[in-house]
């Protein structure tokens, strides 16, 4: 059983984490030979103030 872990900023519409997962589960199943019923995700949202690069919060960089 296949297990996906997506990290992201949060702020993604409901309507974008569908076709996301839906688009995963296809990428996963063609690749592995998985069935749909076998792929699960996990989508861990962020806030901008939990991300950083190179030393700087993600909420400074603008």
């Amino acid at each position: 059983m296949p297990i996906i872990e997506v990290h992201m900023l949060e702020g993604r519409t409901i309507e974008q984490k569908r076709e996301l997962v839906g688009q995963v589960t296809e990428a996963v199943c063609r690749a592995l030979g998985a069935r749909p019923e076998q792929v699960r995700i996990i989508l861990s949202e962020m806030a901008k103030e939990d991300y950083a690069i190179a030393g700087t919060l993600n909420c400074d960089k603008d």
